[in-house]
């Protein structure tokens, strides 16, 4: 299926694509980009007949201000700045060397019309489809959700493609459509002080998406909303595995977040590319569903690996932890149901959790466990009297509250199988097998940044 354009509000938006230098695997790349870049040529909005009244459409003016800008590319870039006002729009693309600059007092905000979000072709690995405000008004998408009256996937509120060297800072993203910021396709790509909002209840609101992404930095950010605060992807079935593009080296640090409907941080279902190197620091998951995920099913393929979580608070989560080896639908029926998923090198420690509900359910395939998935210093206040429940696992876990299961109880202190964040070579290898997959989407973000 097709999708269709974003919506975008803003009061102050700094969206920064720079050159940077970026280290390989650890998360001190993410210190290398700096969050601003002096660009030599500037113009304002209104400049092209654009009109902040909340009435006007301005989809035209953003456009046709960014198609000249993008003359000055090649010339050290240019700023569009944004006064203050309300000014609607329908979807618009970025361009590259380009900073998207508002004023306190400016709010983009989208169209409610769906004909101003031009329905564009599905991603190939899917198949079918605080200083600035921006706000997709998603409550209509919402609700056409709800009625199953949708032609289209909804809109992101923020979608790169193919994009490098991108900086995301001094947000606040309010009620998108559907997931909030998707890199995809993307590397290099630094998302810091960003602020997402939407109600508990609305659907599929994701915080921050990397999808087949590399080298991605998530710092310093806030979510309340109605499904995952932080979820990695990399494509569905059998489209992931034939566009064959992972999303690796990402690192998230310091992150708040309360979901509903979703986990703090998450990975897949749409795994069929591959996920691996992710270092995942500081979170705090509140009020929340499910703490940490891990989300696939037979027909993904593909793999989730070497990843490490640590210095994880929980306070008022049904579940701590979650791995589900039969989640989500397909996006057709020629997905290979012996494509089976490679989840191994899971390293979960330093947890502390309190009004919990259960501590977690790990639940493998069968003919395919889940190996070497590895728990370390977590405790948790746990409500229910069956604290774990595992099944069609193998791994290690020390000093973990309520005791770990069975299949988890071999000392990890003693083993050097557990991974530890550093480079995969220095780990016990695994034999990964590569099967991708895919699905398909409708709606075309308001805010795309396409960078070829």
């Amino acid at each position: 299926m097709r999708r269709s354009a974003s919506l975008l509000r803003a009061l102050l938006v700094f969206i920064t694509m720079v050159g940077t230098q970026w280290s390989n695997v650890s998360s001190t790349y993410c210190k290398d980009m700096a969050s601003s870049v002096y660009r030599p040529h500037s113009v304002t909005i209104t400049e092209f007949g654009a009109v902040g009244d909340g009435v006007t459409l301005n989809t035209k003016a953003f456009q046709n201000a960014i198609f000249y800008l993008n003359s000055f590319a090649d010339k050290g870039g240019a700023q569009l700045f944004v006064p203050a006002g309300r000014w609607l729009t329908g979807s618009f693309s970025l361009i590259s060397h380009l900073t998207l600059s508002l004023d306190k007092d400016a709010e983009i905000i989208g169209s409610p019309d769906s004909s101003d979000w031009p329905v564009i072709d599905p991603l190939p690995s899917y198949g079918r489809g605080a200083n600035g405000t921006i706000d997709g008004q998603g409550a209509i998408w919402w609700d056409w959700f709800h009625s199953n009256t949708l032609n289209y996937t909804r809109p992101h509120l923020v979608e790169l493609m193919y994009s490098t060297d991108v900086v995301i800072s001094n947000l606040t993203f309010k009620n998108s459509p559907f997931w909030n910021i998707h890199p995809v396709y993307c590397s290099q790509v630094l998302v810091q002080h960003v602020t997402i909002l939407a109600p508990l209840n609305s659907p599929n609101t994701d915080g921050i998406d990397p999808d087949s992404s590399t080298n991605i930095c998530i710092d310093h950010c806030y979510v309340r909303n109605g499904d995952d605060v932080i979820v990695i992807k990399s494509g569905w079935d059998e489209y992931g595995i034939s566009f064959a593009r992972p999303s690796t080296n990402i690192s998230i640090s310091n992150i708040t977040g309360e979901t509903r409907g979703g986990a703090g941080i998450a990975f897949g279902s749409e795994m069929s590319g591959g996920i691996s190197e992710v270092r995942a620091k500081g979170l705090r998951i509140v009020n929340s569903m499910h703490g940490i995920r891990i989300k696939t099913a037979p027909g993904r393929g593909g793999y989730v690996k070497n990843v490490y979580i640590s210095d994880v608070s929980m306070d008022n989560v049904s579940m701590a932890i979650r791995i589900t080896g039969n989640f989500g639908e397909h996006p057709d029926d020629k997905y290979d149901r012996n494509a089976l998923p490679v989840i191994s090198n899971i390293t979960i420690e330093n947890v502390v959790g309190v009004n919990v509900g259960v501590a977690g359910i790990l639940e493998g395939i069968e003919g395919d466990n889940f190996s070497s998935i590895c728990l370390s210093n977590v405790s948790l206040s746990v409500q229910s009297m069956h604290p774990w429940n595992c099944s069609l696992i193998e791994g290690y876990s020390n000093s973990v509250i309520p005791e770990s299961c069975e299949q988890l109880r071999t000392d990890c202190g003693q083993t050097p199988i557990c991974y530890d964040g550093g480079s995969s070579s220095a780990i016990h290898a695994q034999a990964a097998r590569h099967r991708l997959s895919s699905a398909s989407r409708l709606l075309n973000p308001l805010l795309k940044l396409a960078m070829l």
